[in-house]
């Protein structure tokens, strides 16, 4: 080894490690690896910027104002309302007739709003039928995370990777094109969920006297709050930080993993997926809202609605942007118009302007509906692969790889770069996993003289397969706060379906894209 793949090696040592422990947000931590190749010569000044300019990032960062305007639209309240159960139900009768719904909906649009704006009704509704609601909230998150594997823009991922294959001078992925392989693992996910939730999740209910309905008097309402990152109390204890000052509610409790703290829980300090009650007035969540400060704010029905013709062009502007990019990148429509490319990029572009102009969402505050810290992540992403190759280190980790299981064949290195690619994301974040397993998958291939278009599409699967831990995906934090769950609910539920998906994985994807 030469002194640049040790340097690069103990860089993302080290990287892996903040991760796993927090002490920065993702994107700084990345961002922080990519100044340090940057300071060593591994990378040049371009490479360093070519992520902030990569069309997958923009993509995504478009792609949050597009649901933030579906999310307005109140269309998705008003669906997973009609597909709850009115009358008494089982647990699996209600996961069979939501969780296919849940996954289609994230199939094509952002997987937090729509856990977000769930999540509540969800729990709400399983108090009303007397049913436990951890039963419902972990496969909620889960059926996201299955939808969204299912189409390109499903997930952020997906358009890393996307963004990385063209970025090495391959054809990207069609919007439909990971469904081949996507869909059959979604509704094997959804049976396990449906046929196990009941069985492999807690039965306890949330039975603090605090999160029950407020009462009556005068117009307190009681609300559920998830921590952002922006939240400025964090690292600070609740007598510290007064929270009836800056926000006018008063904060009843602290949950933190999915248990209620007790004892002098004032003096806790607070961190972001924490989650508080509050009991505030009728002004709050139309002033927070639409603030990152907070992740989740439970009280759905303080909004103001949009208009139903509003209602009706969200809904159409979401199929034309959906038909729109699939019919675009037809042969027969890229020859009659060569000089415009109609792909996701250019309808999803397109599809943000109209929702601005037309009030969709609030064009003076669209900077809040985006997550910066994950386009931040994303765009360092492509700066950490490419240092990978430039300094060797993804060809060394290859040839590694190869010379242990040669002999094997490639269905054994697609085994092996799933499996890599999994434990990255279960411990860190799905797109920095994609980021180191995919120049190590590109060398892979190439040393074998294969395509490496099933390696490309192993990693999609894999790095958005976190199911076992709930730090590897942001809305299995979320429901980890607001369902009361523990961290080996996660592993219960969660490692079977991991083994579902990669089972899945390794067998069907060569038949789809061969070697």
């Amino acid at each position: 080894m030469n002194f640049e793949i040790v340097y690069v090696l103990i860089c993302l040592a080290a990287m892996v490690v903040a991760l796993i422990y927090d002490r920065m947000r993702p994107g700084m931590i990345l961002f922080s690896v990519v100044i340090l190749f940057f300071c060593a010569g591994i990378l040049t000044p371009k490479e360093v910027l070519e992520g902030f300019s990569n069309k997958g990032m923009i993509t995504v960062a478009l792609l949050f104002l597009v649901s933030e305007g579906i999310r307005k639209s109140g269309v998705l309240e008003r669906l997973i309302f009609a597909m709850l159960p009115q009358k008494k139900s089982t647990v699996a009768g209600a996961n069979v007739r939501v969780l296919p719904v849940i996954a289609f909906i994230s199939a094509f649009l952002n997987n937090t709003p729509v856990v977000v704006i769930f999540a509540p009704i969800i729990k709400n509704w399983a108090r009303r039928m007397k049913l436990p609601p951890a039963k419902f909230l972990i496969p909620l998150s889960y059926a996201t995370i299955l939808g969204g594997i299912c189409t390109l823009i499903g997930t952020s991922t997906n358009l890393v990777v996307d963004g990385m294959i063209q970025d090495a001078g391959f054809k990207g992925f069609s919007i439909f094109e990971l469904g081949q392989v996507g869909v059959i693992i979604a509704i094997a996910g959804i049976i396990y969920l449906v046929c196990f939730a009941k069985r492999l999740l807690p039965d306890r209910t949330l039975k603090d006297d605090d999160i029950e309905e407020s009462s009556d008097s005068g117009d307190v309402v009681r609300v559920e709050a998830v921590l952002g990152a922006r939240f400025p109390g964090n690292g600070k204890t609740l007598r510290e930080f007064d929270f009836h000052r800056h926000y006018g509610a008063t904060v009843k409790s602290l949950h933190r993993n999915g248990e209620r703290l007790q004892g002098d829980w004032m003096n806790v300090r607070l961190s972001e997926n924490d989650t508080l009650i509050l009991d505030a007035d009728g002004t709050f969540i139309p002033t927070w809202g639409d603030s990152r400060v907070f992740l989740m704010l439970s009280v759905l029905d303080a909004e103001p609605e949009m208009g139903k013709k509003k209602k009706y062009l969200a809904m159409i502007l979401l199929l034309v942007m959906i038909i729109g990019a699939t019919v675009g990148e037809l042969p027969v429509v890229e020859q009659a118009l060569p000089g415009l490319k109609l792909d996701m990029f250019f309808f999803v572009c397109v599809t943000t302007v109209i929702m601005a102009w037309t009030g969709m969402f609030n064009p003076k505050k669209y900077t809040k509906f985006i997550s910066w810290d994950v386009l931040i992540t994303i765009a360092c992403a492509f700066a950490i692969s490419k240092a990978m190759s430039n300094s060797g280190f993804a060809a060394f980790i290859a040839e590694y790889i190869i010379g242990m299981t040669d002999a094997l064949g490639p269905y054994a290195l697609l085994a092996v770069i799933f499996i890599i690619t999994n434990l990255f994301t279960e411990l860190i974040t799905n797109n920095a996993a994609a980021a180191l397993s995919f120049p190590i998958a590109l060398e892979v291939a190439n040393h074998l003289g294969v395509s490496p278009t099933p390696f490309f599409v192993v990693i999609c699967m894999a790095a958005s397969a976190s199911f076992s831990t709930p730090i590897g995906y942001q809305t299995n934090l979320i429901v980890q706060g607001i369902g009361g769950y523990k961290f080996t609910d996660f592993v219960k539920i969660g490692l079977p379906l991991n083994i579902i998906v990669f089972v899945l994985s390794v067998f069907l994807i060569p038949l789809f894209w061969n070697f």
